[in-house]
Protein backbone atom coordinates (compact mmCIF):
# COMPACT_ATOMS: atom_id res chain seq x y z
CA UNK A 1 0.00 0.00 0.00
CA UNK A 2 3.33 2.41 0.12
CA UNK A 3 3.34 2.59 -3.46
CA UNK A 4 -0.05 3.38 -3.94
CA UNK A 5 -0.18 6.08 -1.45
CA UNK A 6 2.94 7.63 -3.78
CA UNK A 7 0.53 7.22 -6.76
CA UNK A 8 -2.35 9.16 -5.02
CA UNK A 9 0.21 11.89 -3.37
CA UNK A 10 1.79 12.46 -7.25
CA UNK A 11 -1.41 12.16 -8.70
CA UNK A 12 -2.75 15.10 -6.10
CA UNK A 13 0.36 16.92 -7.00
CA UNK A 14 0.07 16.69 -10.65
CA UNK A 15 -3.91 17.53 -10.68
CA UNK A 16 -2.86 20.88 -8.26
CA UNK A 17 -0.63 21.71 -10.92
CA UNK A 18 -3.53 21.26 -14.01
CA UNK A 19 -5.41 23.12 -11.92
CA UNK A 20 -3.32 26.25 -11.62
CA UNK A 21 -2.20 25.77 -15.22
CA UNK A 22 -5.51 25.63 -16.09
CA UNK A 23 -6.61 29.04 -14.17
CA UNK A 24 -3.49 30.64 -15.53
CA UNK A 25 -4.64 29.79 -19.38
CA UNK A 26 -8.46 31.25 -18.52
CA UNK A 27 -6.81 34.42 -17.10
CA UNK A 28 -4.79 34.61 -20.00
CA UNK A 29 -7.65 33.85 -22.52
CA UNK A 30 -9.57 36.53 -20.83
CA UNK A 31 -6.74 38.88 -21.28
CA UNK A 32 -6.93 38.19 -24.97
CA UNK A 33 -10.88 38.49 -25.56
CA UNK A 34 -10.37 41.43 -24.03
CA UNK A 35 -7.42 42.74 -26.60
CA UNK A 36 -9.70 41.05 -29.46
CA UNK A 37 -12.54 42.88 -27.92
CA UNK A 38 -10.46 46.73 -27.87
CA UNK A 39 -8.65 45.40 -31.49
CA UNK A 40 -12.12 45.00 -33.08
CA UNK A 41 -13.41 48.18 -31.56
CA UNK A 42 -10.40 50.09 -33.61
CA UNK A 43 -11.16 48.53 -36.16
CA UNK A 44 -15.00 49.54 -36.37
CA UNK A 45 -13.45 52.97 -35.86
CA UNK A 46 -11.42 52.89 -39.01
CA UNK A 47 -13.66 51.49 -41.07
CA UNK A 48 -15.83 53.87 -40.54
CA UNK A 49 -13.28 56.61 -40.41
CA UNK A 50 -12.52 54.93 -44.10
CA UNK A 51 -15.69 55.82 -45.44
CA UNK A 52 -16.03 58.98 -43.93
CA UNK A 53 -12.70 59.57 -46.34
CA UNK A 54 -14.18 57.80 -49.07
CA UNK A 55 -17.29 59.97 -48.84
CA UNK A 56 -15.65 63.41 -48.70
CA UNK A 57 -12.76 62.45 -51.39
CA UNK A 58 -16.23 61.78 -54.12
CA UNK A 59 -17.62 65.28 -53.25
CA UNK A 60 -14.06 66.44 -53.82
CA UNK A 61 -13.98 64.76 -56.79
CA UNK A 62 -17.38 66.13 -58.12
CA UNK A 63 -16.66 69.38 -57.18
CA UNK A 64 -13.23 69.73 -58.49
CA UNK A 65 -15.09 68.51 -62.15
CA UNK A 66 -17.53 70.95 -61.65
CA UNK A 67 -14.56 73.60 -61.01
CA UNK A 68 -13.03 72.58 -63.69
CA UNK A 69 -16.36 72.99 -66.41
CA UNK A 70 -17.01 75.93 -64.87
CA UNK A 71 -13.40 77.14 -65.91
CA UNK A 72 -13.14 75.77 -69.23
CA UNK A 73 -16.97 77.15 -70.22
CA UNK A 74 -15.17 81.12 -68.56
CA UNK A 75 -12.11 80.17 -70.52
CA UNK A 76 -14.16 79.23 -73.77
CA UNK A 77 -16.04 82.89 -73.32
CA UNK A 78 -13.14 84.92 -72.87
CA UNK A 79 -11.78 83.28 -76.17
CA UNK A 80 -14.74 84.10 -77.69
CA UNK A 81 -14.46 87.60 -76.78
CA UNK A 82 -11.35 88.18 -77.44
CA UNK A 83 -12.33 86.97 -80.84
CA UNK A 84 -14.66 89.09 -81.43
CA UNK A 85 -13.07 92.05 -80.24
CA UNK A 86 -9.96 91.33 -82.57
CA UNK A 87 -12.55 91.17 -85.75
CA UNK A 88 -13.78 94.52 -84.55
CA UNK A 89 -10.33 95.95 -84.21
CA UNK A 90 -9.56 94.68 -87.86
CA UNK A 91 -12.52 96.27 -89.33
CA UNK A 92 -12.03 99.02 -87.93
CA UNK A 93 -8.13 99.21 -89.03
CA UNK A 94 -9.21 98.10 -92.54
CA UNK A 95 -12.58 100.30 -92.60
CA UNK A 96 -9.94 103.40 -91.72
CA UNK A 97 -7.69 102.86 -94.58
Amino acid sequence: MGKGGAYATVAADEMEKLRRRNGELEREMEEMKKEMIQLWRRTVVAEEAEERLCSQLAELEVESLDQAREYESRIHFLVDQISRLSSSSLEVVVMNS
